[in-house]
């Protein structure tokens, strides 16, 4: 079990730092890239570099604060 763990660490790290270094690359290191070279068919137009971590973070915290408000309703009911 100790090998599956560290295999999906191992995952979720690399994804973590691809998303990362992408995201980096496209909002700081971009803007400053010709808007005719050919690496900006590769990211999305610049409109969603703020769109899309803001909607990420809006999906995340409505479905915190659905798995905790179900989490009190448990709580509540085994109390009574």
């Amino acid at each position: 079990m100790e090998l599956a763990d560290r295999a999906v660490g191992l995952l979720l790290s690399s994804i973590s730092l691809s998303i990362f270094t992408y995201y980096t690359f496209w909002v700081i290191i971009l803007p400053f890239v010709d808007s005719d070279h050919f690496i900006h068919k590769y990211f999305l137009p610049q409109d969603y570099a703020i769109l899309l971590p803001v909607f990420a973070g809006v999906t995340l915290l409505s479905l915190l604060s659905v798995f905790i408000g179900m989490v009190m309703l448990k709580s509540k009911k085994k109390k009574a």
